[in-house]
């Protein structure tokens, strides 16, 4: 009997259990509403922030990246594949973050693991908050540093766990800078004088800030006030708010040199593909110029909040487009996800291990895509599903 024989088994208990995940089949582009089985759908569920997944003069520069470049870089950057619009991009990047260098990586994951795998090892020490990305939780536990939970946000706890700790050789602390199932942000008045106190350096991965956050959406981690000093590794994706894909590690000269020579993550994979950097960068120029795109998006998560609270729904305190409304079981939030889709709406449910157990949720999320009579419309639908499901 093949020790793999129980995967069919393993599966059918997913099922029982509302945990099965599946795909959806899409039959548009990304925007305000997408088409789902040959259904026009209103989308929540969406990490382009901006709007700027479909936008034309990104289009436009992608395409006229592929008449330069071609399709593919064609090797890993330390081959034969970093183009000069690699490193137009991420010299934009280190501008945009106001550090001297950045690095483009693969994926918001590959960042992460390759990141803390190649400035830990054995004899090193991790600090994580507890509702970190899974991808900087794998990054922890491949390194073999000696890893170390925090509660969230909890930085009183983290600061005892370091001092508890205090002699080894590295010591990083890890947080996301905006939480992606809750959308909270991390407590960074705390974070940083507690990691420069233990020297210990901080990473921070600012996924769902970049381009929301700040001014000209430089993100969480503002450079006007947190220096290289106090957060020496910043993490940012480029395909959330600005609509394109791959993501970037932002630091000093050193750190960058450094994980040029020992990340595996960037060493032994492709390039980016040259268009995708011509893309990303029109992407960028647009979302530092055009800051309506931000004054929307508040002004539509202030209207969303409010309209909640007046229906009695609590979303999670959350700033952020990010609004989490927790359900509890698996069973109920995949039953209010179906109930809004037989409105017209998508909303994921979000459902463990992604999110603790009995944390089940409706992950919505809102974009400068949308408008006042968009959020209106999902406030109406999510007290007609909240009422269908209390009577059924």
């Amino acid at each position: 009997m093949s020790g793999f024989d129980d995967i069919a088994a393993e599966l059918a208990a997913f099922k029982a259990r509302d945990l099965y995940r599946q795909r959806r089949r899409l039959e548009a582009p990304q925007g305000r509403e997408l088409v789902v089985d040959g259904r026009r759908l209103l989308n929540f569920c969406s990490n382009d922030y901006l709007g700027l997944a479909a936008d034309p003069r990104v289009a436009e520069a992608f395409r006229a990246g592929i008449q330069r470049w071609g399709t593919g870089a064609g090797a890993s950057h330390l081959v034969c594949g970093h183009t000069a619009a690699h490193a137009e991009l991420e010299e934009a990047l280190a501008d945009f973050t106001g550090r001297p260098r950045a690095l483009l990586f693969s994926s918001g994951y590959a960042a992460n693991v390759g990141t803390i795998n190649a400035l830990l090892s054995r004899g090193d020490a991790v600090f994580q908050d507890r509702l970190n990305h899974a991808s900087l939780l794998d990054g922890g536990w491949v390194s073999r540093a000696d890893f170390h939970w925090y509660r969230h946000r909890d930085t009183a706890q983290l600061e005892q766990k370091l001092a508890a700790t205090a002699g080894g050789r590295r010591q990083l602390v890890v947080s996301d800078g905006t939480f992606s199932m809750d959308g909270d942000l991390a407590p960074l008045d705390s974070l940083v004088p507690i990691s420069r106190a233990a020297d210990a350096w901080l990473m921070i991965d600012d996924a769902h800030g970049i381009g929301v956050l700040g001014e000209q959406g430089r993100g969480l981690v503002d450079p006007a006030r947190w220096t290289v000093a106090d957060v020496p590794v910043l993490v940012g994706t480029l395909g959330k708010a600005l609509g394109c894909y791959g993501a970037f590690v932002a630091g000093s000269e050193t750190l960058i040199d450094y994980l040029i020579q020992r990340a595996r993550n960037y060493i032994y994979t492709t390039a980016l593909p040259p268009a995708v950097a011509c893309a990303t960068l029109q992407a960028l120029a647009i979302a530092r110029r055009e800051g309506w795109r931000r004054e929307r998006l508040a002004a539509l998560i202030r209207r969303f909040r409010s309209g909640a609270a007046e229906l009695g729904l609590e979303p999670a305190p959350s700033a952020t487009p990010i609004q989490p409304l927790i359900v509890g079981e698996s069973g109920a939030a995949m039953a209010f996800s179906r109930a809004l889709q037989e409105q017209g709406l998508l909303v994921g449910a979000i459902r463990p291990p992604t999110v603790p157990k009995g944390t089940a949720r409706l992950r919505i999320t809102l974009t400068a895509a949308h408008d006042e009579a968009d959020v209106d419309r999902l406030l109406t639908a999510l007290d007609a599903a909240a009422r269908r499901i209390r009577a059924a």
